[in-house]
């Protein structure tokens, strides 16, 4: 009887927890609706009537992913309305030991990083012909990204690590290099990559970890850890038109 009432009481605050979720998703589309009316600043921050419609608040879970190589937070105009014409978006993020942030672009902001502690290697390359960028920073250093340029962090030190991103666009976005490219139709991957056998392009493309993976062998071998396993779910969705062989 005890159980009983025990799991009633989970699954009471699982469907109250699954209420304020819908509750801040509807509030946030009212919101967004609202201000994409207002004709004026002074009209949108009468749609932002409410003290705590201008507070994002980054210890929530909102807006946040976690993965094996850490967990990130980001403040967009998706899920904090007050960023709307304001030309700024945020992330905070924390990577494991030897985590990485994999190669990805924002192909509307360009993101400038400051690292709250620890030490990180951190790289990018911008169009055809531009050389490589790399810098390995420390406590209280930064670094810039361009906008669309290729770009990844890595944690290469044996305790987490904390940096702080902010871009120059309230809808960033991000696009991540591998799943995006083995998201392609196969034989265009298969092509791309010269002397490849298409099966070794499924292999590839089913195995690509989340963004916030497991970083370089060097750093797991320094810090005595192992790759482990790790979540795959942010693979390009399949169709038709990019399926992958044996699974149309």
């Amino acid at each position: 009887m005890k159980f009983s009432t025990f799991v009633l009481s989970i699954l009471g605050a699982a469907t109250c927890v699954s209420a304020q979720n819908t509750n801040a998703t509807t509030k946030t589309a009212e919101l967004l609706e609202g201000l994409q009316k207002a004709p004026t600043r002074l009209a949108r921050l009468n749609v932002l009537k409410d003290n705590k419609d201008w507070l994002f608040d980054f210890t929530s879970g909102l807006g946040t992913t976690k993965n094996a190589g850490g967990n990130i937070t980001a403040a967009n105009v998706a899920n904090f309305p007050a960023l709307f014409a304001n030309g700024l978006a945020m992330t905070i993020a924390q990577m494991e030991p030897c985590g990485m942030n994999t190669p990805h672009t924002h192909p509307r902001a360009t993101e400038i990083l400051y690292l709250v502690n620890g030490e990180m290697e951190a790289g990018f390359i911008e169009e055809n012909g531009a050389r490589f960028v790399h810098n390995t920073l420390t406590k209280g250093q930064g670094t810039l990204f361009p906008q669309g340029s290729i770009h990844y962090q890595i944690n290469t030190g044996c305790d987490p690590v904390l940096f702080v991103a902010a871009l120059n666009d309230e809808d960033p976005g991000t696009s991540q290099i591998a799943q995006r490219f083995f998201g392609l139709p196969p034989d265009v991957t298969q092509a791309t990559l010269g002397d490849v056998g298409l099966q070794e392009v499924t292999k590839l493309a089913i195995g690509i970890p989340d963004n916030m993976a497991i970083g370089v062998d060097k750093c797991l071998k320094k810090c005595g850890l192992t790759r482990g396993s790790q979540t795959m779910k942010q693979q390009q969705p399949r169709d038709a038109d990019n399926a992958l062989p044996g699974t149309k």
